[in-house]
């Protein structure tokens, strides 16, 4: 089974969509792995995103996504990552379809409440920035 990585990013959680958010997307047949609320540093949030470090809004995304707690997930099913991405919807909300989290609940490009691993690479390295080992449960 493929798994991925869900971040519930400020915007979501301080309008508590959290809940909202995990339901829809178990709602899709995944199976929710791990879960914990944390307040990333600017250490983490620069290793999640220093495949941006070159790009104009790098520093933007470090400084949002640490500017308040947030809400990490593993998501586990077949075709997780794609699963999750056609949910998600695109970046900008002003451009996903209704009924995606981000055409339903994104405010912006950057407050767009949601970030989901863009391949099964990616997904793996990600969720080891969130998650040690012993924090990903099977069942």
């Amino acid at each position: 089974m493929e798994r991925t990585l869900v971040l519930i990013k400020p915007d979501a959680m301080q309008r508590n969509l959290a809940g909202a958010i995990i339901s829809r997307l178990e709602k899709l047949g995944l199976k929710l792995v791990a879960l914990k609320m944390l307040h990333p540093d600017k250490a983490l949030a620069q290793r999640h995103y220093a495949v941006h470090k070159d790009k104009p809004f790098y520093n933007d995304l470090v400084n949002y996504i640490t500017s308040s707690p947030i809400a990490a997930c593993v998501f586990e099913g077949k075709e997780a990552v794609e699963t999750i991405r056609k949910a998600m919807g695109a970046t900008d909300p002003a451009k996903a379809e209704k009924g995606t989290i981000r055409g339903d609940f994104g405010l912006s490009i950057e407050k767009n409440s949601v970030h989901g691993s863009d391949s099964p690479a990616n997904a793996e390295v990600e969720i080891k920035l969130f998650f040690p080992p012993d924090e990903l449960f099977g069942y």
